[in-house]
């Protein structure tokens, strides 16, 4: 099961998104956070993948 929180910031002319995914580990009880910065278009793709 993974979460997702969204941010959306502007830096000068470009609109970046901040994106935050959480991962379960494949063997432990555990979550793995990664993140990134993308532009807002390709959020639900890069959230999609695993």
């Amino acid at each position: 099961m993974a979460k997702k929180s969204v941010a959306t910031l502007q830096t000068g002319s470009k609109k970046l998104t901040k994106a935050i995914k959480m991962l379960k580990k494949n063997n432990s009880n555990s979550y793995s956070f990664v993140e990134t910065m993308i532009t807002p278009d390709r959020v639900n793709d890069w959230l999609g993948k695993k």
